[in-house]
């Protein structure tokens, strides 16, 4: 998807056409989503992590302390490099599983339905109805707009950068995971007919609303009593995607900072932003900046940030004035002016000793520390270089407060008090966390000064990594990995040179380490096989540069935006290949061969020059001498 377009969509309000149940919530959808601008779907679930304040342990106790139910959700994918963050959701008896875009701004959750007319080629199959045996269609009735043959209702959803979705409504058990203590329940959903845009090129399946209104997920789960009227949200760091989602209450962290969060005042989730300091300085503005509008907005589905222009023109200031050792640079799409500077290292880990910190004050006077991953984002064309995440939200005053801004936070909606809260933790391990109830305690955050020899790298993951070791006898051949690219192969081919030097760069292997295997193509998408193999003449990796290959691989791949969206499958080791004799001692046995073909080619060079020197020589005869006389012969 273009960045273009997510820059525009992001920056302005919402245009909405609601129809059907949702007509009283329909301008709530300010959804300003930011879809992935270059780069490639990576349900890959990247829960390694980089952050820290408290035990996760804590938080579980909290958890099971709650009176209600709470559905505890993995998030999957990673903000800059998709767009967005997704967790699975299952609809249908038997159940039907979808990838479904975590987003804050929307206020109906739907999917691709099996009659559409018009959708795009996404993660999943669409969704079937017929083959639920507890799917209902919401019948057409007075509080809703219906369809042409007043039989159901329906929904439509226009977004400002003229994406749209529209179908039906309809009713069917909603599954939240076999970790989830918050059991399968009704609920009412879209099932797309028509999408248009960026919904209709997005690998994600559909949109999971988590807004205020009678369509979001939350208002009816909240309306059945099932769970408290709260959720929370944890984004993985700058190298680190997925992340955890815990809808229902949580007992808030002792050291969890709040800003009070008015639905009177806007209809989208808003907080009390009064100041921004950078090292600690204020920029000096009037707090009513931020009040304009609908205020500062929170959009879980918002990429980046975006400030009213006087708000913007400072904050860039303050922290441009501070990065004098740093060189100032292009940044990676020429269609855009992005401030990006080259001199700071690869290590996310090390961002503070030479980018500033800076802090949100809120209303009430407390403060939320933002380290350099959270206003930060990679130079995709410049290693070592980075991004400023923050952009001037063209002439609307509005303050949106994208995913950016929360990386490693936890994040807690709570609707019920009016208030949201904050607390740097480690997002990508948080999940490991809710999931047992002696969960260790998560890593140091890459936004951590202090120095922790505890830390994991933000390029390890613990699926793969942490809790996954190779046998002592097994050794490593070979290295596959299956990548869907959100690009046709005639587009591709052309490029596959210039990929392969791509994923041995991000690997930091060898270009000719690393072979196209096989590829298959899929409409507008292909699915590639690719495989690692040892340097040189080695049959095998050695342990360490097999886990750091796997490491790099789940961690920090990416791609530039001109590939598209893309999708890692899967990763596996393979062990060496058997070797007949001939294919080991194959290069000797070249080796001998042409040592003898070169003997015999210079013998026979010799053999040669000598003959024709002996012939050519002729007896000398002294003058006078007799000679034998040579009999004519007759014509």
């Amino acid at each position: 998807m273009a960045r273009a377009l997510r820059r525009a969509f992001c920056a302005a309000v919402v245009l909405l056409l609601s129809v059907g149940v949702a007509n009283a919530e329909a301008v709530r959808d300010l959804n300003a989503r930011t879809l992935p601008g270059g780069g490639a779907v990576l349900p890959l679930e990247l829960f390694p992590g980089n952050s820290t304040r408290l035990p996760v342990s804590a938080v579980r106790r909290q958890l099971h302390g709650h009176p209600t139910s709470s559905a505890h959700m993995r998030l999957y994918d990673d903000l800059l490099t998709n767009g967005y963050y997704t967790t699975r959701l299952w609809i249908g008896t038997p159940p039907q599983e979808f990838a479904l875009i975590v987003d804050s701004g929307s206020t109906v959750t739907y999917v691709p339905c099996s009659t559409c007319e018009q959708c795009g080629n996404h993660q999943d199959p669409r969704f079937q109805p017929d083959a639920s045996s507890t799917y209902q269609p919401v019948k057409c009735n007075t509080a809703c707009t219906c369809d042409n043959d007043k039989q159901q209702c329906t929904y439509e959803r226009q977004y400002a950068e003229m994406s749209s979705s529209s179908g039906v409504l309809g009713e069917d058990i909603v599954s939240f995971g076999d970790e989830s203590a918050l059991k399968p329940q009704k609920a009412v959903f879209g099932c797309e007919n028509v999408e248009t845009g960026d919904l209709f090129s997005q690998h994600a399946d559909g949109i999971m609303g988590l807004g205020r209104g009678q369509l979001s997920i939350m208002d009816q789960l909240v309306e059945k009593g099932v769970i408290s009227d709260s959720f929370s949200l944890c984004y993985g760091g700058m190298d680190i995607g997925g992340g955890a989602m815990v809808l229902g209450g949580i007992s808030p962290p002792p050291d969890m900072v709040f800003s009070r969060s008015d639905p009177v005042r806007s209809p989208y989730y808003n907080i009390e932003l009064k100041d921004l300091r950078v090292s600690g300085k204020s920029l000096g503005l009037n707090p009513k900046v931020f009040d304009s509008k609908h205020g500062t907005v929170l959009d879980s589905g918002t990429t980046y940030a975006y400030l009213p222009e006087e708000a913007f023109v400072a904050l860039r200031n303050a922290i441009t004035s501070k990065l004098h050792p740093l060189k100032q640079i292009r940044g990676p799409d020429p269609n855009y002016n992005d401030i990006c500077f080259s001199g700071a290292g690869n290590d996310a880990s090390q961002l503070s000793k030479h980018f500033p910190e800076v802090e949100m004050v809120f209303g009430n006077g407390q403060k939320l520390q933002l380290s350099p991953e959270n206003y930060l984002f990679r130079h995709s064309k410049v290693h070592g270089a980075y991004c400023l995440g923050i952009f001037q939200n063209g002439k609307d005053p509005t303050t949106l407060l994208g995913g950016i801004i929360v990386r490693n936070t936890l994040v807690t909606y709570d609707r019920q008090n009016q208030k949201i809260g904050f607390w740097k933790t480690n997002c990508s391990q948080l999940w490991e966390g809710l999931k047992g109830h002696d969960a260790p305690s998560p890593a140091p955050s890459v936004s951590d000064n202090q120095t922790s020899t505890d830390g994991v790298s933000p390029a390890a993951s613990p699926s793969a990594l942490l809790d996954y070791t190779l046998p002592g006898q097994f050794q490593v051949g070979l290295i596959t990995f299956d990548m869907s690219l959100n690009v046709s192969h005639l587009d591709l081919l052309p490029h596959i040179k210039e990929l392969t030097e791509l994923i041995g760069h991000e690997l930091e292997v060898d270009a000719h380490q690393v072979h196209l295997m096989n590829y298959t193509s899929k409409g507008n998408s292909t699915l590639l096989k690719w495989g690692i193999f040892p340097a040189g003449p080695a049959d095998i990796f050695s342990k360490t540069t097999a886990l750091g290959i796997i490491s790099r691989l789940e961690g920090r791949l990416r791609l530039p935006e001109n590939y598209g969206s893309y999708q890692l499958v899967e990763w596996k080791v393979e062990p060496p290949l058997r070797r007949t004799w001939l294919q080991q001692h194959l290069w000797a046995v070249i080796l001998g061969i042409s040592v003898v073909v070169l003997l015999a080619f210079a013998t026979l060079l010799v053999w040669y020059f000598w003959r024709h020197k002996s012939g050519g020589l002729v007896t000398y005869r002294p003058l006078g001498a007799p000679v034998p006389e040579q009999e004519l012969q007759p014509l």
